[in-house]
């Protein structure tokens, strides 16, 4: 076998191509992994031949690497304190050797060797790939190789723990919306847009529709940019970016991993998981498959004691991805990938107050489903510093909710019976007849776009581009009891989006770099009434049906300087909006502005080998905010409610004392306030209410304290671990008179231990250590939401036991 691999190791050295002597620095992006499976992404992304004669190195574990390298610089990064080194034996070809010893003598100081340079992190959300030291804002980085499958398995509550910029309302999975930093509307997923511009590698995949909390299998890395992000990103963009990176297809290594997980959850139901993902090179260095399957089973904790059901909640979910991708040369590559996601849940996560905090009185089931789908094309040509990006994407979601509603009673009228709403002041009378109301959300995007950018030295260049999207909504609702079904009034809204943005980065001095951009944005609004007459669905507003533009012009200016080389202060201006739309309003239809909002933000960020510190604090103002509301008769709507103000200060540490253990800290404060106020009844400006005038859903302080930590057990086993604690502090469901109600307060945990080999792992997590009730987001049914009595506990300790072989 030394043989064979020495042969291999030769014959990969004399068939190198011929290079110049000292090659150009390319993107290179390798995570932490054995040497055999590093060297071959090396070769892949840098074009260079890289052998070894020990086999015994190739199970070597080298470092992450990931920027703009020489193959040799990248070699010495990846192999720093590894015990290896790599020799240049011909041009554009490697050989790594076990290093020599260090002599006796150490020679004087002006005589060393320059240690490698470190891994330069780019944040890639730029759309030009800027060096995070000279990236101008706040933002967080999840790199994927921290990511466990017992983390992908969350979706969006794994970005929620890890990010303390990032909230989540939790009324279930596929029904959620996300808010970073203080910008949050309200706790309903209505035709409004979403705050947060949610991207899956460069498609969107939400607009006016809820989180489809994709599970992060299989992840290179999420960024949380922290809004606004017009400039880049347009409408809807108001509060960041999340971006996830999805792994691409090796187009040189076949190979895979395959996991098992078994879970119990307190108070509850036992459940599991199970996946596949496998990478499959169809021609080597040119085209490659990738693809994942998946399903899990989250047993319920919810008793409904009203129907005598223990444990109703339960949630199943299954889904896949596939991505090919081609190389065919000259600097072009072509991405085409498909993604789908199927959440069902048997009813909704809610409870009373009263009692254990785990259970509810209701009369019906109340399910609800997601069903996500994307299908994308990225096509790329490179210049050396140039790059052209053209993406196509296409997005669905049908998402259905069915709620517990008001009582209907049965009146009289011209010797014919109808269905009529209970007052809501009143009680339920004995003729008052159980109703469902269930609402179903039909939503699909097209989107396209292409930019040209340059990236030069310290985050330099330029980056001009045009996109288009269409998005389409139907929205349909009914009432129905076991005697009859009523239709209710839907809506139907279209919005088509023309944009051309770009923006132009310059150092006017050392270490000092200048950021102009802007975005001008061009919509088209249109809508009708669904299953009703039209003449009684305008009758509140003629005009909400009429079709309408509107035009928008967002500039952005930033600036990062360089004071020493591991410190950077920045500050920031950006602008934000989300177009107008209509909405229901019980049985008719009426009309809601666009909302602008403008922030200026401003901070410092440190990082060395052992200690990286952020600093930052903004200062936002939001105009004609579109919030969801609740009506006097529990019906959903959507409104303009008036003008508002968040302020928000974010901290983040963390610090490397020993190899293999990081620790982290971080904390957030937001004080948002309504600052004028449009009552939803009148329509007129009015005082702002003191109990209800601050923004729903964020907390007034969130922390994060966590912790990892890895070491070598044995020369063939690892072992790591890691864990954090969360405290949400309080906040209110939403904006008005009947959503006014606190929520938050409250601490959540998790922990996890893994013991891994060359290809097998054993994995033991626990979420909600303390087995903590909380209260994360207080609605069941917004028909009941007058008793104040509703709550949304955390998930009972949870305990899973995961299995892993790779191949």
């Amino acid at each position: 076998m030394p043989c064979r691999n020495s042969l291999l190791a030769a014959t990969a050295l004399l068939l190198a191509p011929p290079v110049l002597a000292q090659e150009p620095a390319v993107p290179i992006d390798i995570p932490k992994s054995r040497l055999a499976e590093a060297i071959r992404r090396l070769g892949d992304q840098s074009g260079v031949s890289v052998g070894f004669h020990d086999a015994s190195l190739q199970g070597l574990k080298v470092k992450a690497v990931r920027g703009r390298y020489t193959p040799e610089q990248a070699l010495d990064a990846m192999l720093r304190e590894s015990g290896a080194r790599a020799r240049r034996v011909a041009p554009g070809a490697w050989l790594v050797e076990k290093a020599p010893r260090a002599p006796v003598t150490v020679p004087p100081p002006a005589a060393a060797a320059p240690p490698p340079p470190e891994p330069e992190i780019l944040v890639t959300g730029t759309k030009r790939a800027v060096p995070i030291g000279f990236y101008p804002g706040g933002i967080q980085i999840i790199d994927g190789e921290r990511l466990t499958i017992a983390d992908g398995a969350r979706g969006s509550d794994a970005i929620e723990a890890r990010a303390a910029s990032v909230a989540t309302t939790h009324l279930g999975p596929g029904r959620n919306k996300l808010f970073i930093r203080g910008v949050a509307d309200s706790s309903f997923v209505g035709p409004t847009q979403a705050t947060v511009g949610q991207y899956w590698g460069n498609s969107r995949i939400s607009y006016s529709a809820p989180d489809p909390s994709l599970r992060l299998y299989d992840v290179g890395r999420i960024e949380v940019l922290e809004g606004p992000q017009g400039t880049l990103y347009g409408a809807g963009s108001l509060g960041g970016v999340v971006r996830v990176v999805p792994r691409e297809p090796d187009l040189r290594s076949t190979g895979g991993t395959a996991w098992v997980g078994a879970q119990t959850v307190a108070h509850g139901q036992p459940g599991g998981d199970a996946g596949a993902i496998l990478n499959l090179p169809l021609s080597e260095g040119r085209l490659a498959l990738r693809a994942l399957a998946f399903g899990a089973i989250d047993g319920g904790y919810i008793d409904d004691k009203g129907r005598d059901l223990k444990d109703v909640n339960e949630v199943r979910t299954y889904g896949g991805r596939a991505a090919l991708r081609f190389e065919p040369g000259d600097g072009w590559s072509v991405n085409l990938s498909a993604v789908g996601q199927h959440i069902a849940g048997a009813d909704s996560q809610y409870a009373e107050r009263d009692g254990d905090g785990l259970s509810r009185s209701s009369r019906h089931a109340q399910p609800h489903g997601n069903d996500f789908w994307l299908a994308d094309l990225v096509v790329r040509k490179q210049w050396d510093e140039l790059e052209l990006t053209s993406s196509f994407g296409y997005a669905r979601q049908n998402v259905f909710e069915r709620f517990e509603g008001p009582p209907l009673v049965v009146v009289a009228a011209s010797d014919s019976t109808k269905a009529a709403l209970a007052d809501p002041e009143l009680e339920p009378s004995r003729e008052a007849m159980a109703a469902r109301f269930s609402q179903r959300d039909r939503i699909s995007m097209l989107s396209a776009e292409t930019r040209l950018s340059r990236r030069g030295p310290n985050g330099t260049g330029w980056l001009i581009g045009a996109s288009l999207l269409h998005n389409v909504a139907a929205v349909s609702r009914q009432m129905q009891t076991d005697m009859m079904r009523l239709p209710l009034t839907g809506v139907h809204n279209k919005v088509d989006e023309y944009t051309l943005y770009g923006d132009a980065a310059f150092e006017p001095a050392a270490d000092l770099v200048l950021t102009f951009g802007g975005r001008l944005a061009h919509a088209r609004l249109s809508g009708q009434s669904r299953d009703t007459l039209p003449v009684m669905a305008l009758r509140m507003d003629p005009e909400a049906a009429s079709s309408r533009t509107e035009t928008r012009f967002l500039p952005s200016f930033a600036a990062a300087w360089r004071p020493a080389n591991d410190l950077t202060l920045f500050a920031r201006y950006q602008q934000g909006f989300r177009p107008g739309g209509i909405v229901v309003r019980r049985d008719f239809i009426q009309r809601f502005d666009g909302d602008r909002l403008q922030s200026i933000e401003g901070g410092a960020r440190y990082g060395d080998e052992r200690l990286d510190i952020s600093v930052s604090l903004s200062w936002t103002r939001w105009h004609d905010i579109q919030a969801d509301l609740v009506d006097g008769f529990g019906f959903p709507t959507t409104f303009n409610i008036g003008d508002g103000r968040v302020r928000s200060v974010g901290f983040f540490a963390g610090w490397r004392p020993l190899p293999g253990l990081e620790l982290d800290a971080a904390l957030y404060l937001n004080d948002s306030h309504v600052t004028s106020y449009v009552s939803a009844l009148s329509g007129a400006e009015t005082a702002v209410p003191q109990d209800f005038d601050r923004l729903p859903n964020v907390a007034d302080a969130t922390g994060r304290l966590g912790f990892s930590y890895q070491t070598a057990m044995t020369a063939s086993l690892d072992f790591a671990a890691s864990g954090y604690g969360r405290y949400v502090g309080k906040s209110t469901l939403g904006v008005g008179p009947i959503l006014g109600q606190l929520q938050g307060n409250y601490l959540d945990t998790g922990l996890e231990f893994r013991i891994s080999g060359e290809r097998h792992a054993l994995s033991l997590s626990v979420t909600n250590i303390l087995d903590s009730r909380g209260n994360r987001f207080a609605l069941g049914s917004p028909f009941l939401v007058r008793d104040h009595n509703q709550i949304t506990p955390l998930q009972p300790r949870r305990i899973r036991l995961g299995l892993e072989t790779s191949f």
